[in-house]
């Protein structure tokens, strides 16, 4: 479903992206929901609950994307040929509304079709580098669908997929990896990086096109790579915290049962 509406988005307006977004939440939430009936879980279990912490998450990842952006923008200007002229929105508020709701409806869209359900049960069939890595394929796959070479599919979605991916298993949830999402692809539409613009038009010259496509996924990636890391060390922190508290009551329990006993 969505690897059909993805090359359907990419070339149409705002509005019908909105549309869209919206269409396929409402599906991918059903769906999920079916599956997860099926092995009776609850939206806790596949980090769809919504809780306090969820907004302080989201914004705690909108953050992260919105420097990810930050890197990539500074990386392009640095390399020269490009600069940036400002769009002129006839109405800078409407604009900048709908640009909000198409872009975390497609965020979120993705984030329950990728991070929720499917990255869980992997994690808990497989473990955690074979969840995220099959969820990343996919994910690169839904992209080269939409008309990304396999170099560019593997450089910027499977990256991103990877943080994305080891965002939820660390915090247990969608919500950062909603934020990341949504800022990183808010952030382009404003400067000017995705088919609709945004606020501003970026123009590259000519004869470095293809370098400053190879510059922004190279600083994309690294990015990506350094926050991931971040996150997989909390991970891994939190399993073993998990696993020290087992440890802890495993021995209250035999000390218990040896009482008994005696």
């Amino acid at each position: 479903m969505l690897i059909f509406t993805t090359s359907f988005v990419k070339t149409t307006s705002l509005m019908n992206t909105i549309k869209v977004g919206a269409i396929t939440c409402l599906l991918t939430y059903g769906l999920t929901l079916l599956f997860l009936r099926s092995d009776r879980w609850s939206l806790r279990d596949a980090g769809l609950e919504l809780v306090a912490k969820s907004v302080p998450r989201m914004l705690f990842g909108f953050g992260i994307g919105f420097a990810l952006v930050a890197l990539q923008e500074s990386l392009l200007y640095a390399g020269g040929h490009i600069h940036w002229t400002y769009a002129r929105p006839s109405s800078p508020m409407s604009w900048l509304l709908l640009g909000i709701s198409a872009y975390f409806l497609l965020a979120l869209r993705e984030e329950i079709a990728f991070r929720a359900y499917p990255l869980r049960r992997l994690e808990v069939d497989f473990g955690m580098w074979p969840s995220v890595l099959i969820v990343g394929l996919i994910f690169a796959f839904e992209h080269l669908a939409g008309g990304l070479s396999w170099s560019l599919s593997l450089l910027g979605p499977f990256a991103g997929a990877i943080l994305f991916g080891m965002a939820a298993l660390a915090t247990r949830g969608i919500a950062v990896p909603l934020g990341i999402h949504f800022a990183f692809n808010l952030g382009q539409w404003v400067m000017g990086q995705k088919e609709v613009t945004g606020f501003w038009q970026a123009s590259i010259d000519p004869t470095f096109q293809k370098q400053a496509e190879v510059l922004g996924y190279t600083a994309y990636f690294l990015g990506t790579s350094l926050a991931a890391y971040c996150f997989w060390v909390q991970y891994r922190r939190r399993s073993k915290s998990f696993v020290a508290h087992d440890e802890a009551v495993g021995v209250q329990q035999s000390a218990s049962n040896s009482e008994l006993n005696s």
